[in-house]
């Protein structure tokens, strides 16, 4: 993780509510559909082999209902005989049945190891597609839904790719005018070096297909990587332009090196360990960084060439190959920059910077050319805030009245399995990590996919609520944006022990969470109140009311697929496809 920028997620107070009263349970009946199903739904059971948490994890708890989010209402599962079943939803009264789209070519059940099949929606015109047996299709579907003529589901790649897979994500993205796909295949296989865990290790392999060059139609391969951590990954999806990756889990990822890669890698240790003297040494406060460069000999002021912007800085001596340049940590007021040559023929840069107090850990991402010197008042004021943490006596006072944290008064729920877990960014060039949030307890929850143009948003608990991110990879400032809050959902959801999926309304209106079997429980975000109400304990009025509401669906079979649109609830179990109504349409 050296280089890795330590980040933060930082909460918009305005969408905090510490004034939340809690759910009123709502009574009010919902409107529940039910649609039988012509077939059952392709349910892989796990194998004796397959008993570890990251395979129930993985594919055990895996949500066989697949929302389309390029089309409103439009929803999609895969049946034992290998039909790909769309229901597209536009009135409720007058439901269709699930129609074929596609049919698997391959016989799925003669694959002894084959998993779940699996889709991902890439863009309005392209899926991914896998039978579980390891080949995975590219499909050109033209415009979908119901009311669409032009659907037509039609092979372009079609490859076996190695052992069993399940799609985790897919982008549709033209890069050096070519079309691509990049897709993430997740795994769990067998690790003979592991004698000390599992036995099993998890892999994302990140595959680029691009279409072929001038007039070629054909797609394949171009580019395959692994990376492999120690637990199934909560997040993982691929950045729009296919440049990088974010993955949340609680245990690291890591890309795997080719051969190529480590000879290379090899080189440049060499060639790194020849030259250990810094580049240039920095020192920074509050307010500004200072960047001091030695230069060589005979050269003058009219060889120095030095570009600000707010985000960039570029060093260039005699129109050779720039000395220092790249991405600053963070923003500078570049019109205030500037630069000298002191007495002793050192270059001096002063940059001045945008956010004032911010500590910055690097100057330039990824550089590590430079050298931080910290002023000795500096060091002493860090240790100086990092006194109350240590004592020089081992647990100087057990007995004290007060103590800082007592562990019996925290309620089953305000425990988390995983306190280690963190948010990684991927560079798809460097394969290094470029930003690293270490989550702590905000335990993930779910993810949603609110614009199908942006990145899935993540779900995490912060306290008792459960607050919404958007990713942003194109705006490093604002990497990940704090877009909506469900009041005290973090609480809630922790109470109830046998939930299985968790979803959220594109318009965040609403949360919802179902349990293995029957009952779905939907938690309303406040909304005025048609009526006076007055809380007589405190004598005031109440404007406004957070509802919850509960379904129980008529089913005896557990609930297999999950899915939230703005309007509506899909539930999905081994025979019946359930529509609740939540929202009434615009």
């Amino acid at each position: 993780m050296a280089g890795a920028a330590h980040c933060s997620l930082r909460a918009n107070r305005l969408l905090l509510d510490p004034k939340f009263e809690g759910y009123k349970l709502s009574l009010e009946p919902l409107a529940c559909y039910q649609l039988g199903l012509d077939a059952a739904v392709a349910e892989v059971q796990l194998r004796d082999d397959q008993y570890t948490l990251d395979h129930m994890r993985a594919f055990g708890m895996y949500n066989y209902l697949h929302l389309d989010s390029w089309y409103q209402d439009n929803v999609y599962y895969v049946d034992q005989f290998g039909r790909v079943m769309n229901l597209s939803v536009t009135l409720d009264t007058a439901l269709q049945k699930p129609r074929e789209v596609f049919r698997l070519p391959t016989e799925m059940t003669v694959c002894d190891n084959r998993l779940c099949a699996s889709m991902h929606f890439s863009s309005s015109t392209w899926v991914t597609l896998s039978d579980g047996t390891g080949r995975l299709y590219l499909i050109k579907s033209g415009k979908r839904g119901s009311s669409s003529t032009s659907e037509k589901w039609e092979i372009v790649f079609n490859e076996e790719l190695g052992s069993p897979f399940i799609v985790a994500h897919s982008v549709s993205f033209v890069k050096s005018d070519a079309h691509s796909l990049a897709v993430l295949l997740l795994r769990v296989e067998k690790d003979e070096l592991d004698t000390k865990g599992s036995g099993f290790h998890v892999t994302l392999e990140w595959v680029t297909i691009a279409e072929g060059k001038e007039g070629d139609h054909r797609y394949e391969i171009i580019k395959r990587r692994v990376l492999q951590g120690k637990s199934v990954p909560h997040y993982a999806a691929i950045e729009p332009s296919g440049d990088g990756l974010m993955i949340v889990s609680h245990k690291p990822f890591t890309f795997m090196q080719s051969e190529s890669d480590k000879l290379e890698e090899n080189e440049d240790a060499k060639v790194s360990n020849e030259k250990k003297d810094p580049l240039y040494f920095w020192q920074q406060t509050e307010d500004d960084v200072t960047i001091t460069v030695h230069l060589p000999q005979n050269i003058t002021k009219d060889d120095i060439k030095i570009c600000f912007s707010p985000d960039n800085i570029c060093v260039t001596l005699k129109d050779q190959t720039p000395l220092m340049e790249g991405n600053l940590y963070s923003s500078v007021d570049h019109e205030s920059c500037t630069w000298i040559i002191r007495e002793d023929k050192s270059l001096e840069i002063s940059l001045i910077k945008k956010n004032e107090g911010c500590r910055w850990p690097e100057l330039i991402i990824g550089d590590t050319r430079g050298e931080f010197i910290m002023d000795p008042s500096q060091c002493s004021e860090i240790a100086e805030s990092l006194m109350h943490l240590t004592s020089e006596v081992m647990n100087p006072n057990p007995e004290k009245e007060n103590p800082p944290c007592n562990a019996q008064e925290l309620e089953e729920c305000d425990a988390f399995l995983e306190d280690g877990a963190s948010l990684c960014r991927f560079d798809g060039d460097t394969l290094k990590v470029t930003h690293i949030i270490n989550l702590g307890s905000n335990q993930y929850l779910f993810s949603v996919v609110v614009n199908p143009k942006e990145m899935p948003c993540f779900c995490l608990r912060h306290d008792v609520d459960a607050l919404l991110w958007q990713p942003h990879a194109d705006q490093p400032e604002n990497m990940w944006e704090h877009i909506a809050t469900f009041n005290a959902l973090g609480y809630v959801q922790a109470s109830k022990q046998d939930k299985k999926f968790m979803a959220c309304a594109p318009d965040y209106s609403y949360a919802a969470l179902c349990e293995c079997l029957r009952r779905v429980f939907i938690y309303r975000q406040p909304t005025p109140l048609a009526t006076v109400l007055y809380n007589r304990k405190e004598g005031r009025q109440v404007g406004q009311v957070a509802k919850q509401l509960v379904a129980t669906l008529e089913a005896n079979d557990p609930i297999l697929g999950f899915q939230a649109t703005s309007e509506r609830l899909f539930v999905l179990t081994t025979k019946t496809l359930f529509l609740i109504k939540v929202n009434s349409g615009n």
